[in-house]
């Protein structure tokens, strides 16, 4: 089940010289539900990629979204990207609800809404 969202996040640097994974303002990620290291799925609206790496945290309240490692030869600074996570949920917790936690941010990616 879909967990966490993070949704149009602009790309805001790349760095193929990192050992790996997505660096995400801090603030944004505790939004959305996404822990340091989770693994995350990254869908690029711009270009149509996917990749899963994992997370990091960024400089809180940077607006920062910085793919790194191999993850940067797969988006250009300025794509807007999903960040997804998820997580096992039981039946029961199926029936009572289960809502992700979901993340619009605006160009600046500051959150514009969640959901």
């Amino acid at each position: 089940m879909l967990s966490g969202k993070i949704h149009r996040a602009r790309v805001t640097e790349k760095s193929v010289d990192y050992e790996g994974s997505i660096a995400v303002d801090r603030d944004l990620l505790e939004r959305a539900g996404i822990a340091e290291y989770e693994k995350v799925l990254v869908a690029n609206i711009s270009n149509g990629s996917r990749v899963e790496t994992y997370a990091i945290g960024g400089a809180r309240g940077s607006g920062q979204v910085c793919l790194n490692g191999a993850t940067a030869r797969l988006g250009e600074v300025g794509d807007l990207v999903i960040i997804m996570s998820f997580a096992v949920a039981s039946e029961e917790e199926i029936r009572k609800g289960w809502k992700p936690k979901v993340v619009a941010v605006g160009p600046d990616n500051k959150p514009a809404r969640d959901g």
